[in-house]
This record gives C-alpha cells, sequence and structure tokens, in this order.
C-alpha cells in the first residue's frame, strides 16, 4: 500500500460576484397632456363622454328588455340568434366597457404621471406609517384630478350606478314577484281541497281506511295529480306528497283543534321537510318518530308532527282527513300551513307547537 506524499495546491480564493447595479428610475418623458393643454381638455372630454355614455347604453339595454319580443329571432349560419338576448347582452357589455376604457383613459392621461421608488417595509404598519398613507391617499385623490375635474367623479359615479339596473331588471325573469297573494295562489297552495280522495303513489289506487296497515308507513298523493303533466306535474307533486299512518289511538296525543283530523288513529302529513325540503321517509315503528335522512330532523308522528330533534324549525305539516260513504280516504280541506322549508315572508300563525291544545 502506498501513500501519496504529492502536495495539492490550495484552493483559489472565492470571487467576490458583484451584486446587479441598481438601474434607478429612468428618465421621466412628460405626457403629451402634460405638455399640451388642449390635448388635456380633449382627453377630459373624451373620459366624461364615455361615462355619459354607459348610462344611455344600460337604459337602452332595459328598454329592449321590456320592448323587443323574446321570440324575435334571425339566422346566422347553423345558430338561430334571439334578438332580445343578443341586443340586451351588447348594450349591457358596450355600457361596462365605456366605464373600463374611460378609467384607463383617465389614469394614462389626466392622473399625475410621477414615478415613486418604495422600500420593502415590515408587514405591521406603525401609526407613523398609517398617517403616512392617509397623506398619501389624500395626495393621491388630488392628482388624480377628480378635485379640479368634478364632472369625472359625478360622470363616473352615474355611470356605475346605471349600469348596475340591467342585471336588477333582469331579476324579473326568476319568476313572478312573490307578494302576499302570489305567494297564497303557489307556493302556499296545493292540490289538496275537500273531497280529494288519497290514492297510493304510482298506482293511483284509492285508500280504503280498513287497508291502512298499522304502523307502517303509506306514501300516498292526491287522485287529481294525474290530471296534470311535464312541469306542471313534477311542481304539483313537490308540494302534494303526503305519508298515511295509522297508530296505536291511545299512543297519539290529539289537541283539541285537531280531534276530526284523523280516523281511528290514521293521520297524514306532509312528506316534505320542513328544513331543507328532503322527502321523510323513514319511521321508527316502536316510537311514532319520522325521520328525515338528509339531516336527521326527527318528528314526532304521536304528537302532532313536532320536532324533537334536528335542525328543523317548524312541525310537519298535518293534512285533516275523513272517510266518504264507503270508507275511503279524502282530504277535509287544503293543508292549514305553507309546506316545506320556511322562507323570510311566511307566517308562523297555526303552526303546532309542543303543548298547543
Amino acid at each position: 500500500m502506498s501513500l501519496d506524499t504529492t502536495r495539492h495546491a490550495p484552493d483559489p480564493a472565492p470571487r467576490e460576484v458583484a451584486p446587479i447595479p441598481d438601474p434607478g428610475v429612468e428618465e421621466h418623458l412628460p405626457r403629451y397632456t402634460d405638455t399640451d393643454e388642449r390635448a388635456g381638455r380633449r382627453a377630459y372630454r373624451q373620459i366624461v363622454a364615455l361615462y355619459g355614455l354607459s348610462p344611455l347604453l344600460a337604459i337602452a339595454a332595459i328598454v329592449v328588455y321590456f320592448a323587443v319580443p323574446t321570440t324575435l329571432s334571425f339566422e346566422l349560419g347553423s345558430e338561430t340568434i334571439r334578438v332580445h338576448h343578443a341586443l340586451f347582452g351588447l348594450l349591457v357589455g358596450l355600457a361596462i366597457l365605456c366605464i373600463g376604457v374611460g378609467s384607463v383613459h383617465w389614469a394614462k392621461t389626466v392622473m399625475a404621471d410621477t414615478e415613486v421608488v418604495e422600500e420593502r417595509h415590515e408587514l405591521a404598519s406603525s401609526p407613523q406609517d398609517r398617517e403616512i398613507v392617509a397623506e398619501q391617499f389624500a395626495a393621491g385623490t388630488e392628482e388624480s384630478g377628480i378635485g379640479r375635474r368634478k364632472l369625472l367623479g359625478v360622470s363616473l359615479a352615474g355611470a356605475l350606478g346605471t349600469v348596475a339596473l340591467p342585471p336588477l331588471v333582469m331579476l324579473a325573469d326568476m319568476g313572478p314577484w312573490p307578494i302576499a297573494s302570489t305567494r297564497k295562489e303557489t307556493i302556499e297552495k296545493t292540490l289538496w281541497a275537500e273531497g280529494v280522495y288519497l290514492v297510493t303513489d304510482v298506482t293511483y289506487r284509492r285508500i280504503r281506511a280498513s287497508e291502512v296497515p298499522l304502523n307502517e308507513l303509506v306514501n300516498a298523493q292526491p287522485e287529481n295529480l294525474q290530471d296534470l303533466h311535464g312541469a306542471e306535474f313534477q311542481q304539483a307533486k313537490a308540494k302534494a306528497s303526503i305519508i298515511i299512518v295509522r297508530m296505536d289511538p291511545n299512543r297519539i296525543q290529539v289537541p283539541e283543534s285537531r280531534r276530526d283530523w284523523n280516523v281511528g288513529g290514521i293521520q297524514c302529513y306532509s312528506k316534505i321537510c320542513t328544513h331543507v325540503g328532503c322527502p321523510v321517509n323513514l319511521f321508527e315503528r316502536q316510537t311514532g318518530h319520522l325521520l328525515c335522512p338528509c339531516h336527521q330532523s326527527t318528528f314526532d308522528l304521536g304528537n302532532s308532527g313536532v320536532v324533537i330533534f334536528g335542525p328543523a324549525g317548524r312541525s310537519l305539516p298535518q293534512l285533516p282527513i275523513t272517510t266518504d260513504q264507503d270508507g275511503y280516504l279524502v282530504a277535509r280541506s287544503d293543508f292549514t300551513v305553507p309546506v316545506g322549508p320556511s322562507y323570510f315572508e311566511r307566517d308562523s300563525t297555526g303552526d303546532y307547537e309542543e303543548g298547543d291544545r
């Protein structure tokens, strides 16, 4: 084994790498609107004109929304273009574009054209820094020219305010205005009425009271539901769906106001949960509790459908029922309270609560 006695030259000292030189701020070249007073006034007028044009386009969009028939269209190649949609979208888009172009033009030609170098600082600002920011904000407001040319701010505010109107007008497409009379004839009304037969879901077979089994849930619908079709059918079914259950009359706590709402322990409730509208269909025979599978709201069918657990805020609406001369179950009336989830305008009068008699 031999040893290497060759001497190695020491490593050269590391070279210092010079940092990138600070380029500084480039020479400032004045804008043409700063050197030419006529050009500055012309740019000012252009900005105001753009801001002034925006409200006109927004108002024109509103006029198109109400005046142009939605059925008017034309062919463009293989596409069918609806004039109502095209004009409304075009005018609203141009109104917004005018605000954008005017703002960019304002920043490039009218606002103060100065270049500033700001050193980085800690994330948290000291009180002195906040005072400086407030001063800089005031200075920026002054430099924007809005103090000397007040029409800029007025025209911009008018443009922004008017451009917001077309989207608000489009809310009319969401359906009828939810005033009290409209709600009473739509979401607060179902197909149930006096004399409407209770029929089985899907097969629409009338239900005789003697055929309802003890402690078993029966899904049912109003008989007149089968007269509807399409979207009208789906909307009506979503509100009118019910469940029927026969319980031991001795286990049912019936308030005095509902003495004639059940038939020999047979009760009928809305199938729509009062929380967010899921179908309730999980029945516990031993307890008489009805469970919603979505968020576990639990209703006591032995106590007028009162909520005993979960996020639901209202008892399950009960449908008053009776029988005809042949023993078939029929409704005494519509639900006495709106079915389904709560909404802001809903009146809680008539909702059953624990202890009501």
